[in-house]
């Protein structure tokens, strides 16, 4: 028994769920989203949540069904509260500015970086030193964030580099004379 499946995915105000077969629209106030859910799953619409409910007892039935419910639960989630990813840039001269719709990144290299920010994401700057990603799909921020942080990710020495807000880096200790 899936422990995630069996909890219903609760409908907060202002959120409205349409299933038609295996396929779930979940309109709110940031947006539409939908997820066609495998032939191992129903999709059942009761008293203001969604139920994912496996078919049978299957080994892909039960594997389908945990993972049905989170899409659903994350489709909820980003259409009523969004989805945000906290990133910082630390070292001498790292510096984030928005220009126009492009974000302009100065990281040590002798040209600016230019990153274009994808349609269905927000790229902003409030600090120099901070970058926060916002959408409604999770998977799309969490990509956008990781290949900004790919430019020049955290090096274990001093530290330097783009990290996510609460993120730990293992230092390890410089070479000894």
């Amino acid at each position: 028994m899936s422990r995630i499946g069996k909890k219903p995915v609760a409908l907060p105000q202002g959120v409205s769920a349409t299933i038609s077969g295996q396929r779930i629209e979940v309109k709110g106030p940031k947006g539409t989203r939908s997820f066609t859910a495998t032939d191992d799953i129903d999709l059942i619409q009761e008293d203001g949540a969604v139920v994912v409910k496996p078919r049978g007892t299957s080994k892909r039935a039960r594997q389908q069904w945990g993972m049905a419910r989170s899409m659903v639960a994350n489709l909820v989630t980003g259409v009523s509260t969004g989805f945000k990813k906290d990133l910082e840039l630390v070292g001498v001269g790292y510096r984030a500015a928005m220009q126009g719709s492009d974000l302009k990144l100065s990281l040590g290299y002798s040209h600016d970086v230019i990153f274009t920010v994808p349609a269905g994401v927000s790229v902003s700057s409030p600090k120099p030193t901070e970058i926060v990603v916002e959408g409604i799909d999770e998977q799309q921020v969490g990509q956008v964030a990781a290949n900004i942080r790919e430019w020049r990710s955290p090096e274990p020495y001093k530290g330097k580099g783009i990290r996510y807000k609460d993120e730990y880096i293992f230092r390890k200790e410089g070479k000894k004379k």
